[in-house]
């Protein structure tokens, strides 16, 4: 039963007594419990096995004083049951046994049923919400991220063969965008019936792209995603990586929140995407490898600039390193949750 609903309000834009927070990848390897777990399990293994997952899951929430948990998994789970298998090769990341190159292969994938082709995730968001007394977040995987794996094959760094598909066969590419849609908002809506108080998107390579593009090839899809899943009333995040000229675009997407990375001050960005929409972010990750005076002055900067109209969630911009101090960044929680609590006390 949730008893602290800060990250709720935020989200709503409603008064907050101190500024919520949680983490991006708050679950990691930078915890010695994590790291363990890690030992005897892969990634994909934990994911698929709720009593672990809901132990990964609750052990930073518990560590860290956050003001709500996220879902571990990834953006990959859902992609395997369409009918596209992947590893995830170490210091690689997801790699596709067999990449899209022609329209066959998108005309194969196949709509999920999460409740018979995901029952360990719903399973595990269905323990974590009789077991949290902060907020729950489920997500999924932008279009154009997993995209990008599934026609590169794996990670990219100028996501060519994408481009490519999105320039010289747009048929193809649109096939692909509404079956991808079409997932996500299964996906989504399954993680919220379960017990999901909010979800989030993370279209982690969507930030490669030019804003004509992005307005052609990706915001229809983004469009129809947030209406899709307006009815469950549960909060909205869209994140992105160096989206900074993307934000305008994204405030049309229809969001309820929109995280930004550390390249664009919480000021800014609120000019881009306006006053109706909440704003979450956005310490680099890299400061937290910083002496604790550096950590603070610039975490000091993002929440004076964050309170300055409601709806503000602080987080990284985004996820933590394996090489964080798990004490540094309990530190920064209470630091954030203090200070923001004297500056909204004015």
């Amino acid at each position: 039963m949730i008893e602290n609903d800060l990250f709720l309000r935020a989200c709503r834009r409603e008064s907050v007594s101190r500024i919520p927070v949680w983490y991006m990848r708050q679950a990691g390897r930078y915890q010695p419990d994590y790291r363990d777990v890690r030992k005897r399990y892969s990634l994909i293994e934990i994911c698929e096995n709720p009593e672990i997952c809901v132990q990964v899951t609750l052990s930073p929430v518990k560590q860290l004083g956050v003001d709500a948990a996220i879902l571990f998994s990834d953006i990959m789970v859902p992609i395997a049951p369409m009918g596209m298998p992947f590893e995830i090769q170490k210091d690689r990341g997801p790699v596709m046994e067999h990449p899209i190159r022609q329209a066959s292969d998108i005309e194969r994938l196949r709509p999920i049923d999460p409740e018979s082709d995901l029952p360990y995730v719903l399973e595990t968001i269905r323990i974590l919400a009789r077991e949290l007394k902060v907020p729950l977040l489920g997500f999924a995987g932008g279009p154009f991220t997993l995209a990008s794996y599934m026609i590169e094959g794996g990670p990219s760094r100028d996501y060519l063969r994408t481009k490519a598909m999105m320039y010289g066969e747009p048929k193809m590419w649109y096939g692909l965008m509404d079956r991808l849609g079409d997932m996500v908002i299964t996906y989504l809506r399954a993680q919220i019936q379960a017990g999901a108080s909010a979800v989030q998107i993370f279209d982690s390579w969507v930030g490669s792209l030019a804003p004509d593009d992005y307005a052609e090839y990706v915001l229809p899809t983004m469009e129809r995603i947030f209406s899709e899943l307006a009815d469950l009333h549960a909060p909205r995040i869209y994140f992105g990586v160096t989206t900074g000229e993307l934000l305008p675009l994204f405030a049309k997407a229809g969001a309820d929140v929109y995280g930004v990375d550390w390249r664009v001050p919480i000021r800014t960005a609120r000019g881009k995407l306006g006053r109706n929409v909440a704003i979450q972010g956005n310490l680099d990750p890299a400061v937290l490898l910083a002496p604790w005076p550096e950590i603070q002055r610039r975490a000091e900067s993002i929440i004076d600039m964050g309170i300055e109209q409601p709806g503000f969630v602080f987080n990284l911009g985004h996820g933590v390193f394996p090489s964080v101090s798990g004490e540094q960044l309990q530190r920064l929680t209470t630091f954030v949750h203090e200070y923001s609590e004297r500056a909204l006390r004015g």
